[in-house]
């Protein structure tokens, strides 16, 4: 009796099956979490966002209140970081100014992505008179002097939080705009956009649905970066007192507290110091994005 083996050849074959993809998302937020300095940044931009939303609970001075002796150094007379040329605590517009500055520099960051992207996406998208129009408005407000302009702003209608936020929105749109423009003249022209149109996709659809998501990546790192220079942008108005009088704000605590630099100068660096922080922290984080959204970054 002869035992034939069975031909297990096929059966031990290992199919070798293709392991899943990561998400773009996944792989951007791993390439993300190498970067030590951007980790760094976002650890200091959550602390100062955390410091203003429970800060004020945990510190419930108001900002405005005179609660010692002018120009007290930090500790002394009760007041942990010292108090300023009118005896107000440092430590309360630290914490209440922080609202502001990040307030209006979200929002205007908001709005100077809104106006760009918008501009950029239709001058990109039609080209052509489209296109010669909006990059002649473009270059309209390119030429003007930002600060100059967004005091003319502010000053015209009253300064207030969203006069302020509104004014740096209208006059820092411009850099966003062309490169949302540049993004749309190297995507339309793809094969996926082709398609799209060919199966009878609007132009609208087209330039929301289609080409925008694939242009996200470099205006994500804009937005971030933006966001810094509408903080900037923000302490300079308040800076000039030119920031809502009704609210603290570290550019208003800077410009009140100039004179006395020399004197004391706890009450106008150390305002100085939480800008500083708050703005590397937003730069670092938007150079990690731009490493983590680059192919090219990536290699190195």
């Amino acid at each position: 009796m002869s035992l034939i083996a069975p031909d297990l050849s096929d059966a031990d074959k290992v199919v070798d099956t293709p392991a899943p993809a990561a998400s773009p998302a996944r792989d951007a937020w791993r390439m993300f979490r190498r970067n030590a300095s951007a980790v760094a940044g976002l650890i200091i931009l959550a602390t100062f966002l955390l410091m203003t939303l429970i800060g004020p609970k945990l510190y419930p001075v108001d900002p405005f209140d005179i609660v010692s002796a002018p120009l007290s150094p930090p500790g002394e007379e009760g007041a942990l970081l010292g108090t300023d040329y009118l005896g107000r605590d440092i430590t309360a517009g630290i914490v209440n100014g922080g609202r502001v500055s990040l307030a209006v520099g979200l929002i205007a960051a908001a709005l100077t992505m809104t106006i760009g992207v918008t501009v950029g996406a239709l001058a990109g998208f039609y080209g052509g008179l489209v296109d010669r129009v909006l990059m002649r408005l473009t270059e309209v407000f390119q030429v003007m002097p930002p600060l100059l302009l967004a005091m003319a702003i502010v000053t015209i209608f009253s300064p207030t939080l969203w006069s302020v936020a509104v004014s740096i929105g209208i006059v820092s749109w411009t850099s966003s705009a062309r490169l949302t423009r540049a993004e749309f003249l190297r995507i339309k022209g793809l094969e996926y956009v082709k398609a799209a149109r060919s199966i009878g996709a609007r132009n609208r659809r087209l330039i929301w649905r289609v080409v925008l998501p694939n242009a996200l990546p470099p205006l994500i790192v804009s937005a971030t970066l933006t966001t810094g220079v509408a903080i900037l942008f923000e302490s300079g108005l308040s800076f000039l007192g030119l920031g809502d009088p009704n609210l603290m704000s570290w550019g208003r605590m800077m410009g009140g507290n100039r004179p006395y630099m020399l004197d004391a100068w706890w009450a106008a660096t150390i305002p100085g110091v939480a800008i500083f922080l708050t703005v590397l922290s937003i730069s670092l984080i938007g150079d990690g994005l731009n490493e983590a959204f680059n192919p090219r970054l990536r290699e190195r």
